[in-house]
C-alpha cells in the first residue's frame, strides 16, 4: 500500500465522487439516489482508499453491522484509474482486521464478478445456501 491509506474518517469520504462511481457505474447500485446514497452512508461504517500524496479518494466500502454478531461487506468499488495496484484486496483486508476485534460470526458479501478477490481475503461460497432467505430484490 506504499502512496495510499486507508482511513474509516468519515469527514475524508468524498461523498458525490462515490455516489457517482456507484450509481452510475457499479452494476448493484445503479440509478441509486443521491439521497438513498447519504442516508445508507450515514448508518454504516465507511471506509476510503485514498492516495497519500494527493488525498483523493480511489476506493471505498461499506459496512453494515451490529458490531456483535453479523457484517454485510457492501459498495465495495475501486476507481477504474487505480484497479490493478492491488487496492481493492487491501481494502477488504482492512475491513477484516478492523471488524477483528469484535469476533464476529459472519461478514458475508455478494458478488457477481470478484470471487478471486474475496477469495484470497479468506471467503468462500456458502455451503448451504438453502437455509437462507431473502426478502426483497434478488
Amino acid at each position: 500500500m506504499d502512496g495510499y491509506e486507508i482511513s474509516t474518517d468519515p469527514d475524508r469520504l468524498d461523498h458525490e465522487r462515490v455516489h457517482r462511481w456507484l450509481s452510475e457505474d457499479a452494476y448493484w447500485a445503479l440509478g441509486r439516489s443521491r439521497e438513498s446514497h447519504d442516508r445508507a452512508v450515514g448508518s454504516s461504517l465507511n471506509f476510503g482508499v485514498y492516495d497519500s500524496a494527493s488525498g483523493a479518494q480511489l476506493g471505498y466500502a461499506r459496512i453494515v453491522t451490529d458490531l456483535a454478531t453479523f457484517a454485510w461487506l457492501c459498495d465495495v468499488y475501486v476507481d477504474p484509474g487505480a484497479r490493478g495496484k492491488g487496492l481493492g484486496g487491501a481494502l477488504v483486508e482492512a475491513v477484516k482486521a478492523h471488524l477483528a476485534p469484535y469476533g464476529l460470526r459472519r461478514v458475508m458479501l455478494a458478488t457477481a464478478d470478484a470471487h478471486e478477490v474475496y477469495a484470497r481475503a479468506g471467503f468462500a461460497p456458502l455451503e448451504t445456501v438453502e437455509k437462507w432467505m431473502l426478502f426483497g430484490e434478488q
